[in-house]
């Protein structure tokens, strides 16, 4: 694990997305396209507003979810919502938006085809996720009902609930994160520090985050 350490958190979000629009960048060297999945939740956004007007072929970028609350993407509760506001504007709205929600009752009803659709970006280019206080990472929580499936199983997509946790989830697996060829958490506040240092020394059962600490670029400011 590597731990960047910023002035202030504005500071960081700006880094933060000139680093990953270079390594975008860089993947298209080599590629016909790179996937790049962010997380969703108030932190990223100052990262989607500087990246969204970013000159690079967007074109040639599919953007997806690592996580993703089961409602409609009318909900404010939507991730969806958050990148289409945030992310997916100005240059970025050449992307291509690669799912994780279906209109159904349940994430189990159509995990095959969301799953489907996401095989062909694999591995991951670049993957941005955040840490809760309770070092869950994506939709990957202490506790949840499918926990040791999403550490340890093959599967691309696991569909999860957990206690505190409002909706049934989906999340991309440990497996998939793991494989990515680059991945960046970002963490602000003393709070989130804290559980850092502590996740580096407890079972993923117990700190989800650290089955993806090892490879990581962390990046953490106080505030």
């Amino acid at each position: 694990m590597e731990f960047v350490e910023y002035p202030d958190a504005e500071i960081m979000m700006m880094d933060l997305a000139d680093t990953l629009a270079s390594e975008l960048k860089n993947a298209l060297l080599t590629h016909d396209f790179t996937s790049f999945a962010v997380p969703g939740g108030t932190t990223p956004g100052p990262i989607f507003d500087s990246m969204c007007s970013v000159d690079l072929d967007w074109s040639r970028v599919h953007v997806m979810l690592t996580d993703e609350r089961w409602v409609p993407e009318s909900s404010d509760r939507s991730n969806t919502r958050l990148l289409r506001e945030r992310l997916l504007v100005n240059r970025a709205a050449a992307a291509t938006y690669v799912p994780l929600y279906a209109e159904a009752e349940t994430p189990e009803e159509k995990l095959p085809a969301l799953a489907e659709a996401i095989a062909p970006e694999l591995p991951l280019s670049v993957v941005l996720l955040g840490m809760g206080a309770d070092m869950h990472t994506a939709s990957i929580f202490p506790g949840a009902d499918q926990l040791d499936h999403a550490l340890h199983g093959d599967d691309i997509l696991v569909a999860m609930r957990a206690p505190g946790a409002p909706e049934p989830r989906i999340t991309l697996s440990a497996k998939v994160l793991k494989s990515a060829m680059q991945r960046h958490i970002v963490i602000v506040g003393a709070e989130k520090r804290a559980a850092l240092e502590r996740a580096r020394h407890l079972p993923p059962t117990e700190a989800p985050v650290a089955t993806i600490l090892n490879g990581s670029i962390v990046h953490w400011a106080e505030s």
